[in-house]
């Protein structure tokens, strides 16, 4: 993070500036996004979990730790119709990004089509109280902005009217002003937004979450990259697995996925930044120290890591057989080098002597030869609460 300026005596103070956040930037997200098929690729792999349920009733619940473009819970839920095509689903998603919040309902109206019995509430709510949808604290419970939707129509078309029309009540609930301290975006007005069709709501009356309930009980949580690699494993499980495991039904899954490298991405960053290693904390760690959060509950959960046979995956760049050999075209490279970087969480203050000197686009197409493309490794890991 950049430093703050000094101060001189008598002289006018002006504001120090905001710390850079990595994810915040939105021209590096979507270049990844589009350039690698990653959420596809987690996509698959939650639908295998999605396979093994055995959801009570009223409904299948999900949760979604981090909606981002909405890519990944849109076809998750693709995968929960052909599983459950009768069942009621109640999809509670979180997300802060008000872009990525427009990006995600964007993809809702075809779900709604397809899967008329559905739920779908968006909240920018924090970790320990998002699959809640309620404030831990009754003082500030009040203030929660709750909105309900309901569509009318019977088209996917008059849905996506409705709530393209919603942008006033994206724009007022997902405000963030950033943290002078460390540039993360903080909540301006705690939000919930529920959507559903106004034709099935006698069926799903008792699904539809409201502000005096509490949803949890989930049958599957997703958590994909929902933190920064370099923080330690007390603050992943402390802030995020701790509270997501708790909010599993008897039964219930939290798919759990992050970066770990040994992939071509990072050997990328390591012929710029020779021993640079920005995935320390393992899920075998991760695991071992959420089983100390749990304490005597921990009994309750199955906490076994997955062989790297099961647990490791892979995903790419979008690539022609053509665009790799002796010249790879410019575009092709950018792309390469915007994908690892992402990845590796590289910030902007570390780049500017790599971009200067052109090293970078060298390592890259040095890499891309070698290997003929580009690839990124995952790994998963299951926390399962079981039914006992």
């Amino acid at each position: 993070m950049p430093k703050a300026p000094g101060r001189n005596a008598g002289a006018a103070t002006e504001p120090a500036p905001t710390p850079f956040r990595f994810y915040d930037n939105r021209q590096k997200y979507l270049a990844f996004v589009t350039a690698c098929n990653e959420k596809s690729a987690i996509a698959r792999r939650a639908a295998d979990e999605l396979a093994l349920l055995q959801p009570t009733p009223p409904a299948v619940r999900l949760f979604d730790a981090g909606m981002g473009d909405g890519t990944v819970i849109a076809r998750l839920m693709r995968s929960a119709h052909r599983q459950f095509p009768t069942v009621p689903m109640c999809v509670v998603a979180k997300e802060i990004s008000l872009e990525d919040v427009r990006l995600g309902l964007e993809k809702l109206p075809d779900r709604l089509f397809e899967h008329p019995a559905t739920v779908f509430v968006v909240t920018n709510l924090k970790y320990a109280e998002a699959p809640h949808l309620k404030r831990r604290d009754e003082v500030s419970a009040g203030a929660l902005n709750w909105q309900e939707v309901r569509l009318t129509g019977t088209t996917a078309d008059e849905y996506a009217q409705q709530i393209e029309d919603l942008g006033t009540v994206l724009a007022n609930g997902w405000q963030t002003t950033p943290s002078p301290r460390t540039g993360n975006p903080l909540v301006v007005r705690p939000s919930v937004l529920v959507i559903y069709r106004e034709d099935h709501k006698f069926l799903l009356d008792a699904v539809i979450p409201t502000p005096r309930g509490t949803v949890g009980q989930y049958d599957l949580v997703l958590a994909s990259q929902p933190w920064r690699a370099r923080m330690g494993a007390d603050f992943k499980v402390q802030k995020v697995l701790a509270p997501l495991a708790r909010s599993l039904a008897p039964g219930g899954k939290l798919l759990a996925i992050q970066s770990c490298g040994h992939d071509p991405g990072l050997e990328i960053i390591q012929q710029l930044w020779p021993g640079e290693q920005p995935f320390q904390v393992s899920r075998h760690e991760l695991l071992a120290t959420l089983r100390r959060e749990l304490a005597g509950d921990y009994r309750h959960y199955d906490l076994s890591a997955l062989p790297d046979d099961e647990a490791i995956f892979r995903y790419e760049m979008h690539t022609l057989p053509s665009e790799i050999g002796d010249r790879i075209g410019t575009s092709t490279l950018f792309a390469a080098w915007n994908a690892a970087i992402y990845v590796n969480q590289i910030e902007d203050e570390r780049l500017d002597a790599v971009v200067t000197s052109g090293a970078y686009l060298e390592a890259t197409q040095r890499v891309l030869r070698k290997h003929g493309g580009l690839w990124f490794n995952d790994e998963a890991f299951v926390v399962a609460r079981r039914r006992d």
